[in-house]
């Protein structure tokens, strides 16, 4: 029988990711602890960190992804 794949929210990605730009644990501590793979939390900051600039400037990503 095949396990499920989970889905997490963007909040807790987020969460996660946070916890770990804080320095105050390590990548393999935080996915233990709350039971993810390592690298899923890895591919998560990467694309928090590839993505930020939208949190700085909301009005270009709404432009670059208006369809209208």
């Amino acid at each position: 029988m095949s396990k499920k794949r989970t889905k997490y929210t963007s909040a807790f990605k987020t969460k996660l990711v946070l916890e770990l730009l804080q320095n105050e644990s390590t990548i393999v501590q935080i996915a233990s602890k709350h039971n993810i793979l390592p690298q899923n939390l890895q591919n998560w900051k990467k694309t928090f960190l590839a993505n930020a600039e939208i949190a700085m400037e909301p009005s270009k990503a709404v432009k670059e992804y208006n369809i209208f």
